[in-house]
């Protein structure tokens, strides 16, 4: 914790005795001794130095613990070099923070705010990978745990037409998942964890007040890497971005380790044909490194809230389908959309 202590002109004089006394310019005062060393001199009272003499407190005995007090503050503040603003800032910084240990939830710790280092903490336990079995082989994406008893948020083209559901935790314990409900307009599915109790849901956090340039990252499994960290900013907002949406379909191209899933941005297709039926949503644009196997996963602000869940990436490939790697174009579903969409999920099907 850095602590910051501000310039203040100082008001404390001090005579050649050594005894604090109140600055010029304000009304002489008569200050009551309380017998402690260095708050009096030896007859107890100390008299400012000229001026009419002020009516005496009501009630010695009540004035005296606070002067002291005020007094005791003042000096230890003037030897550790601040205000006394500053020493009570200390100790409130020192009783909130709990040093470094992480708080529960997604919330970053405080001795690691703003950092990629405090976000991966935080969330990391709250994000999974999944692996889907369909006609076609196998499909492996990434999750975000929404409940603790194993809700997970992922997209639809993650468990289209998925015969059987895993999902492997941040802490290798593995599980079967049924598909709740699924959303091909929005490219959204809803899987629960079967026998699930007592999991770190993730904080799901408000879209609408992302802005182009805010710090993010961006965790998911990438080529079935699970848990893997990146980081980056938020390039650009409401981009058009379109994916296929039929169940099965391109799932061959889903397979290939150097194809993303197929989507359209701007006229033009990337990862593939995205074919016949297809969708159209509002993304968030980062440049967060996003790979195969991210999609489902989470884009997270610096404060640990889940802001969108990543869903499509551009990766350049030779004409022998080859990867050349992340180039910074990544796009996620504002994390507004999914929770507008959670009620219908639950029910089996999309708005």
């Amino acid at each position: 914790m850095t602590d910051y202590y501000r310039d203040q002109p100082q008001h404390q004089h001090y005579n050649p005795a050594g005894y604090p006394s109140p600055p010029p310019a304000e009304p002489a005062t008569v200050w009551p001794g309380d017998g402690g060393a260095g708050y009096a001199p030896p007859g107890g009272v100390l008299q400012a130095p000229a001026g009419p003499p002020q009516p005496p407190a009501p009630s010695r005995a009540k004035a005296k613990r606070p002067v002291a007090l005020i007094a005791a503050v003042a000096i230890i503040a003037a030897v550790i070099g601040g205000g006394t603003s500053a020493l009570v800032q200390e100790l409130a910084s020192d009783n909130s923070s709990g040093g470094s240990t992480p708080v529960t939830g997604t919330t970053v710790a405080q001795s690691s705010k703003g950092t990629v280092a405090g976000v991966a903490q935080a969330v990391s336990p709250s994000i999974v990978e999944i692996s889907a079995a369909t006609s076609s082989g196998q499909a492996t994406g990434s999750g975000v745990i929404i409940t603790a008893d194993g809700e997970i948020v992922t997209n639809n083209h993650v468990v289209s037409g998925a015969d059987s559901v895993k999902v492997r935790l941040s802490n290798g314990k593995t599980y079967t998942a049924k598909v709740v409900g699924t959303d091909p307009d929005k490219d959204l599915a809803l899987i629960k964890l079967e026998g699930a109790s007592g999991l770190q849901a993730a904080t799901l956090g408000d879209s609408s007040k992302v802005k182009v340039g805010d710090e993010v990252v961006a965790i998911g499994s990438p080529e079935g890497l699970t848990g893997t960290v990146t980081s980056g900013i938020v390039s650009a907002l409401d981009r058009d971005v379109t994916v296929a949406k039929d169940e099965g379909q391109d799932q061959e191209q889903q397979q290939d380790p150097g194809q993303g899933w197929p989507f359209e941005f701007g006229g033009q297709q990337f990862n593939g044909d995205t074919g016949d039926s297809k969708t159209t949503y509002k993304a968030i644009q980062t440049d967060a490194s996003l790979n195969p196997g991210n999609s489902g996963g989470a884009l997270i602000n610096m404060n640990g809230e889940i802001i969108g869940i990543n869903s499509a990436m551009y990766s350049p490939s030779s004409a022998t389908g080859s990867t050349a790697g992340s180039v910074g174009l990544g796009f996620a579903i504002p994390i507004d959309t999914v929770k507008a969409d959670l009620g219908d999920l639950r029910d089996g099907g999309g708005s």
